[in-house]
């Protein structure tokens, strides 16, 4: 019983990540880029299923943030927003070659993820606000404009290489893509709404947040209802960064996590071979 729980646990890695989260969306010019990317971490359990498939879960948190001053895609509109992001997610690694045999390996992963998220901007007096309900474009009262969730599903794909510094510690840099099902993780997606029906339904805020051109110098007035504010593609999000993986139950005899005893004959890292 002790030597199969033990056998167990060597198949089970704690994971760490840490790096840079971005977005791609209609307050950010271009669709991968560092500028105006912010710090992300997370942590995570992974476990064992072969030596080239993992099966992971885990928390990721972060933020994203953007502003039209910071690109050239509409600075007459003259938004900006911030928002958090925290993610769940499950999915499967796949290895192109086995660890255990070898130092380096590129790697691929895809899966499902839930996230949350909550945009907010500031005033001219500094003051926080969120966004969701102001319905900046008449969500929940323009026709056909439902409101949107701060939680949704997510799919989370990438991949990343990864290096074994021994038998029980990896390293490695991963990108990962998050497939989104809105468009409003900026809180900007179509058109512009009426000036006075968005007034008579959410209030001066909601208008004075909704096109913010006018706080420019030359800048322009409230535009007509119908004009375009975003564009029609949902947004992603996206991180990437270092990680380190640990494995659980590990002991100074080594073992590759299916029950060794001897050396596996020209294994790079000294793993030993399996009993049959």
């Amino acid at each position: 019983i002790v030597l199969t729980s033990s056998l167990s646990a060597q198949k089970l890695w704690v994971n760490a990540f840490a790096g840079l989260a971005n977005y791609a969306g209609d307050l950010q010019g271009r669709p991968f880029t560092f500028s105006q990317a912010k710090f992300a971490y997370g942590a995570g359990v992974s476990y064992e299923v072969s030596e080239r498939v993992f099966v992971r879960g885990g928390l990721t948190f972060g933020k994203v943030a953007a502003d039209d001053k910071k690109n050239n895609k509409n600075t007459i509109r003259n938004l900006n927003f911030t928002s958090p992001l925290s993610e769940g997610h499950v999915a499967v690694e796949y290895y192109l070659v086995n660890l255990t045999e070898h130092s380096i390996s590129p790697y691929i992963f895809a899966g499902v993820a839930v996230y949350g998220f909550n945009p907010y901007t500031h005033d001219t007096s500094g003051k926080k606000i969120f966004l969701k309900p102001l319905s900046t474009e008449g969500e929940g009262f323009y026709p056909n404009r439902q409101n949107y969730k701060l939680t949704q599903f997510a799919i989370p794909f990438g991949g990343g290489i990864k290096m074994a510094l021994n038998e029980n510690v990896r390293i490695g840099l991963e990108y990962g893509l998050r497939k989104l099902f809105t468009d409003y993780l900026d809180d900007v997606s179509t058109t512009y709404v009426d000036q006075n029906l968005l007034l008579a339904n959410r209030g001066p805020e909601a208008v004075a947040l909704a096109f913010r051109g006018n706080e420019l110098k030359n800048g322009s007035t409230y535009p007509a209802d119908g004009a375009k504010r975003g564009g029609i593609h949902k947004d992603w999000y996206y991180f990437g960064g270092l990680t380190a993986s640990f494995r659980l139950g590990a002991n100074s005899g080594g073992g590759s996590g299916s029950g060794f005893l001897s050396n596996k004959k020209g294994s790079k890292l000294g793993c030993p071979t399996k009993i049959y």
